[in-house]
């Protein structure tokens, strides 16, 4: 005979997870000592690698850190979960908590683990370890966000990650090439398809905020987009409505960090103030208060800052990139100037 729940259990726990306590809701305090937290409160909006780049830096600047993912990929490992399972896509979510681990031993070693792929002939091949955690958790507690609390905690991770969206998103973007436009749909189709993007649009296209999501927004001190796929980790956050109006409507302010160079398929020949341009187009009453830009793969100062104060904001421009000379930035860099446009005063 099953022994009945005791009367005191959370009804919010599934029958199967009763025997494990710890794994119920509310969530549990962390296993290590909390301290009070220091610096803004700062959402970074992204996915990818921009995103891993923009929380590397932020988590040595600030205690109060929350990355809000994107939830649009259909390649890959995350693809396939999608696809087989009918989960959010959980790579872009992975690589934020491997970016907020720290550098201690736990935090490194954390950090590769959640990171390795395995390399099989057979169906594992390509599966990223930290994907099939998340989606594990995913399935124990039925609740994204609980899920990824409990892999941040696992993880030592310094801040949250929560995805923008409840339900996955398929990418629908116009892409003009030769004078003609197409429709492509898919997170990999935009990538790849040969020419320019011109817009994007979401499919379903009044999709299902996270709750905590634009909560963090509208209590943040500074919202962060970029750097990353513009098209495809940076923008898709306005096209969420009620994730939208957070953005518009919160008392944050707001800052963007610029791609170092520009991307292979949805920005070819983008300047940097096209960047902006584009971020208006799709936002026309988006204000910013500061861009950062790396000075060397700024051409023309003038016309960024034109762009820049046409949405109310100035730039920073700072020597950000990596010392070896590809299209990464320096996290200690871009840390350190963070850090100056936070501490200034309004």
């Amino acid at each position: 005979m099953k022994d009945p729940a005791p009367e005191h259990a959370d009804p919010s726990v599934p029958d199967r997870l009763r025997k494990f306590p710890s794994l119920g809701r509310p969530m549990l305090r962390p296993p290590y000592p909390e301290t009070p937290a220091s610096g803004p409160k700062v959402v970074a909006l992204g996915g990818g690698h921009g995103l891993y780049a923009s929380l590397s830096a932020l988590r040595t600047v600030t205690d109060d850190l929350t990355a809000v993912v994107t939830v649009a990929d259909d390649g890959g490992s995350s693809g396939r979960l999608r696809r087989e399972l009918g989960v959010l896509p959980p790579g872009d979510l992975r690589m934020a908590l491997a970016a907020l681990c720290g550098d201690d031993e736990w935090g490194k070693t954390w950090s590769e683990v959640v990171q390795h792929r395995f390399r099989s002939e057979g169906e594992l091949h390509g599966h990223a370890v930290g994907n099939l955690l998340i989606v594990a958790l995913w399935e124990l507690l039925e609740d994204p966000v609980v899920g990824l609390e409990w892999v941040g905690r696992l993880l030592g991770a310094h801040g949250r990650v929560l995805p923008m969206a409840s339900v996955p998103l398929d990418i629908q973007a116009e892409v003009e090439l030769d004078g003609v436009i197409t429709t492509v749909r898919g997170q990999v189709a935009c990538a790849l398809t040969p020419g320019r993007v011109r817009s994007i649009s979401l499919l379903p296209s009044d999709p299902p905020a996270c709750p905590q999501a634009v909560e963090a927004i509208e209590e943040a001190d500074w919202v962060v987009f970029g750097p990353g796929s513009w098209f495809t980790s940076v923008l898709p956050h306005l096209k969420v409505p009620e994730l939208a109006r957070a953005l518009l409507g919160t008392s944050a302010r707001r800052l963007v960090i610029l791609n170092l160079a520009p991307q292979a398929g949805e920005t070819d020949g983008f300047s940097p103030e096209r960047h902006l341009e584009v971020l208006r187009e799709h936002a026309p009453t988006l204000t910013v208060d500061a861009v950062v830009a790396d000075a060397g793969v700024v051409a023309d100062p003038r016309a960024l800052e034109k762009a820049a104060c046409a949405m109310g904001g100035r730039v920073v421009l700072a020597d950000v990139a990596a010392s070896d000379g590809s299209a990464r930035h320096d996290g200690p860099r871009l840390a350190a100037v963070l850090d100056e446009i936070f501490r200034e005063k309004r």
